[in-house]
């Protein structure tokens, strides 16, 4: 069986690539298109393989009630009835046009998290390449099956899903015809403590489901997400803001430019390090052979005498025979004169005397 690999706008996403890095715009564009476009500009400079934005209304995505379903009840937007949440955080479908052309006209990829039918079309409409299923809506299998149906790469996002739920949005994507299909392991707390990430579900995830998988993280830090590459991670998520101090309802969790061009570069040195089985001297090694341990001579002996344990020892640097033939160095015959402190060589021995 070949390893899963998915294509967005050219790049492949597989363990043989360097981790596929996805700036998450999310809301931190606080209500602003030169923030959005601001953000799309960082994005580029740190490095990161795409940007990503949410397409939704709030009337899409929730009822504007006051019920108390339908108001948040702790974490960061105690209070707040999702109406509300959701009328701060989306992002005008005005303004994708000028961010999909601007982020094309700077050279990054850009697509977006649909939460209904008509966002995957406004998106078809744009020509998005790939489509992101965000956590909350891996449950939503007709929705999964709409994006499923463009032809297009998607990633599933399976924050709260447990393993069989986690298996229809992906009969429902493949059934829908969507054969380029990835996962990301995520825990839908803003933020998540790392602990609650138990990244060795990666490596169950890759085995169980056969699919390209990465992650989608909400902790506040790096490692989280660098760590995750060592246990098999293709592609990493992290929500992306100018300012962690901005206001918006993502910013206080969300990697500044600086953080987000250290997860780049950092997760990259990460994939190179994991390589592949190899016991041989590596190329940086090849100066320091010289100082690993061999047998001396420390004693100077005539032709013919006979070494003994006195006469040899094992030191650096190397260039003597290993010390595992110490055994069959002492009780040889020195073949010719030998000198102290140099090394021992079967050129200068005769065995079995």
């Amino acid at each position: 069986m070949t390893d899963p690999k998915i294509v967005i706008d050219g790049r492949e996403i597989s363990d043989a690539q360097p981790p596929y890095i996805i700036a998450e715009l999310s809301a931190n564009h606080n209500g602003k298109l030169e923030t959005a476009l601001k953000i799309i500009d960082e994005a580029v400079k740190a490095g990161a393989d795409a940007v990503k934005l949410q397409t939704y209304r709030p009337d899409t995505i929730t009822l504007d009630s006051v019920n108390d379903d339908f108001k948040i009840k702790g974490g960061l937007w105690d209070g707040r009835t999702l109406y509300e949440l959701y009328e701060e955080a989306h992002m005008p479908w005005e303004w994708h046009k000028p961010l999909f052309e601007h982020a094309r006209k700077q050279g990054i990829t850009i697509f977006s998290s649909p939460f209904d039918t008509t966002a995957v079309d406004l998106l078809e409409d744009l020509g998005a390449p790939a489509y992101k299923i965000a956590s909350f809506e891996a449950v939503d299998l007709p929705l999964i099956e709409y994006v499923a149906r463009t032809g297009k790469p998607m990633i599933i996002s399976t924050g709260m899903a447990d393993a069989d739920e986690i298996q229809e949005a992906i009969d429902a994507a493949r059934g829908a015809g969507c054969n380029q299909l990835a996962i990301l392991h995520c825990v839908s707390g803003y933020p998540a403590p790392a602990e609650d990430y138990n990244l060795r579900t990666i490596v169950d995830m890759k085995e169980r489901f056969g699919l390209v998988t990465g992650l989608s993280d909400h902790t506040l830090d790096n490692t989280t997400a660098i760590a995750s590459v060592v246990l098999g991670a293709a592609l990493i998520e992290k929500h992306f803001t100018l300012d962690r101090r901005g206001g918006g309802p993502d910013d206080s969790f969300s990697l500044e430019p600086a953080d987000l061009a250290a997860l780049c570069r950092d997760s990259k040195t990460a994939w190179k390090a994991l390589g592949e089985v190899d016991y041989g001297r590596k190329s940086s090694e090849q100066g320091n052979a010289q100082f690993r341990r061999s047998l001396y001579f420390v004693k100077p002996l005539k032709a013919g005498e006979t070494v003994t344990a006195e006469c040899v020892r094992s030191v650096r640097p190397g260039f003597g025979v290993a010390p595992k033939f110490l055994d069959r160095v002492i009780g040889s015959c020195t073949r010719t004169d030998v000198e102290a402190n140099t090394p021992v060589t079967w050129d200068r021995l005769v065995e079995g005397s």
